[in-house]
Parts: structure tokens; sequence; C-alpha cells
């Protein structure tokens, strides 16, 4: 019989901001954060070795860190600490070291009170690393009382939080790497994954919660059906194949060629990241925060996310935010288009992977 392929997808943005150092060092436009004279040179690194050297040294300072983010343009990893003798460690092991007022405990204690005090359909917040604070954001749907009330608790936050617009509506993505159909709904195709010795694929859990059978075609012959989903507070689901289609561990880049994908990773703030989906294909973006939590509405809020500049549409919900040949996240949600640009929040693959002893293969 003819096998077709189906690939994973890839997460698109419209508009990518890199963040820009001036002058003969760093300046950063932040009101409670100052920086350090170097006594030792900032490697040069990968943002993918940023990423490892910001979890060692995570592990290493412990309580003195609050947070890393990657410098794509001088290619170097900027680690925020809140004395001296932490930033010294930061220097040895050659990243930059900033001096803020915030420290992670402070900045976790503001995003509970959040939680406790301002879950509010449409709105989101993370720890922003640039800023030192917590950036929380509202979209066209948050007004009058809501408003006012989330304002109030932004506001007693201090130095700790900050609040933003979004012209957009926070709401998942479903609708449609490759498209995969059930019940008249459209998502996108993640990562194809093993389990077992076994194929699957990964994809949104806000699909699989109501979708139980797919196909790649609308109306067409079942490929696979849903082995686990998870969503709300996570948004990822596993299904197994259920026929003889091709499985590659790859995803679609929409030009006739494929991107191999063969392993996953944690995303670092800064880093540069593509997003394919059914709906809009490939765009390229900019991670801007992790841990990000979102109020979709109706109860569904969803912890632990990629927030990013990338764009995403209605369909493109599942499929795959990479970088190089790593998997990072499925698509979950967002506010705008790639049109007029906005957020788009992804799933962790790891975590995924994770929850059902699967892997990259």
């Amino acid at each position: 019989m003819k096998h077709r392929r189906i690939t994973g997808k890839r997460s698109t943005v419209a508009a990518t901001a890199v963040l820009t150092l001036v002058a003969a060092g760093f300046t950063f436009q932040t009101a409670n954060a100052s920086d350090d004279v170097p006594q030792f040179t900032a490697r040069t690194l990968s943002a993918d070795a940023a990423g490892k050297l910001s979890a060692s040294l995570d592990r290493k300072l412990g309580a003195d860190a609050a947070g890393t983010y990657y410098d794509a343009e001088a290619k170097t990893l900027v680690v925020n600490v809140v004395d001296e003798a932490a930033a010294e460690q930061v220097r040895q092991a050659g990243g930059k070291a900033r001096i803020v007022q915030n420290s992670t405990a402070e900045l976790t204690s503001a995003r509970q009170t959040l939680t406790d005090k301002a879950t509010i359909p449409g709105t989101s917040w993370a720890v922003d690393p640039v800023s030192n604070k917590v950036v929380v954001t509202a979209d066209r749907t948050v007004g009058g009382a809501a408003w006012k009330k989330l304002s109030a608790v932004v506001e007693g936050l201090g130095g700790k939080a900050e609040l933003n617009r979004t012209a957009g509506e926070f709401k998942p993505l479903i609708a449609g790497g490759d498209a995969i159909w059930g019940s008249g709904s459209r998502c996108s195709l993640g990562f194809n994954v093993v389990k077992g010795g076994e194929p699957y694929f990964l994809t949104a859990g806000h699909c699989t919660a109501s979708v139980t059978s797919w196909s790649d075609a609308q109306g067409g012959t079942e490929i696979g059906a849903n082995e686990g989903s998870s969503f709300p507070d996570n948004d990822y689901g596993l299904v197994k194949y259920t026929s003889e289609t091709e499985h590659p561990s790859e995803v679609n880049l929409y030009d006739g060629s494929t991107q191999a994908i063969t392993k996953a990773g944690d995303a670092t703030v800064g880093q540069a990241v593509t997003r394919s989906g059914s709906t809009t294909q490939v765009h390229d973006g900019e991670v801007t925060a992790l841990d990000a939590t979102v109020n979709y509405g109706g109860g569904d809020v969803v912890n632990g996310l990629i927030q990013t500049t990338v764009c995403a549409e209605p369909g493109d919900s599942g499929g795959a935010l990479f970088a190089g040949d790593t998997a990072l996240g499925l698509t979950s949600g967002g506010s705008g288009d790639c049109s007029a640009g906005g957020e788009t929040f992804f799933q962790p693959v790891p975590e995924a992977l994770a929850a059902y002893g699967a892997e990259i293969g």
C-alpha cells in the first residue's frame, strides 16, 4: 500500500524582537537592576550551550539566582543574581552577571498572589528576566470591574510586577507541521515519538480533550487514536498510530523540505525559535518567558508554558516549536494573528515526553 508521510509542525513568529546591546558594554533599560563590571570575559555561546550553562548555574546558585536569558546578539548568557558573591560565580563560569532587586523567591511570591487574587479569564503572567518583574498581560476582553481588580492586585505588588495590554484575545488555537482531523476539528501534529518501540505523535491536549480519533484528511481514514490527554493545567496529548503511515522524526517546512528532529530540549529566554503549523505554516520568533500562566477562560488555566513572539492562528494548535534539530514545544494558544502579530504560548515537549514515557525517535 502507499505510505503517507506525517511530519511534525512548527510554530511561527510574526515579528522577532532581539535584545540589543549598545556601546562597548551592556546597557539594560531597567529601573530596578544594575550591571557589574565583569572581571572575566563572558563566553560566546550558542542558545543550546547557554541553556545548559543556565541550568548548571541555577543548581549551583540556588536562591541567589534570579533568572537568566540569552542575548542573541552578543551570544552570551545573562544571569540575574542578588549579590556580588553570586555574581563572581557567574563570571567565573563564563556568564554575564547582573545584580537585580527582585529575587526568585519574591517573584514566585508575586505569581502566587496573582494566582490567588487575579485568576481572571483573558490574562497571563510570567517572569521577565530582562525587567526582573512578573509581566502581567490582559487581553481585549478584560474590562470594567475585572480590569480594576487586576490593576489593584498588580499595583499592590509594587516593583515586582507590571501590567500590559494586548489587542488580541487569549484562546486555544484549535481549528490545525501537518494537519490532523477529527470530529470536524483541525489541529496540527507536533512531533513523532516512540513509546515501547511503537510509533506515536504528540499534539495539544486541548485538541485530544475533544477528539479521540484522528485522520490526515477531513473525513479520511483513521491514522491514530488517543492514548493520553492532559488539559487544562497542562496542554499535551499522545496519539498512537493505528495505520501503516510513515512517521519520520522531522518537521514540515512547507517549502518542499523538512527539518530532522533528533532530540527534545528546554527553551531559553532570548532563544530564536521556529514554529510549523497547518494554518500559517512556518514562522520564526523569540522566546520571551518560561513557566508562563495563561487564563484562557471557562476555567481553562494552563501553567508552565513557553511564551514567545511567534504568531499563530486557529488550526495551528499542537504544532511544533523547535530550534534546529531540537523539539521544544507544542502550540497551545495565544492572541493576535500572523498579520498583526501577538503572543503565542507553547507546552514544553520534555514534560509531555516524561509524562508518557516516550522519546523522540
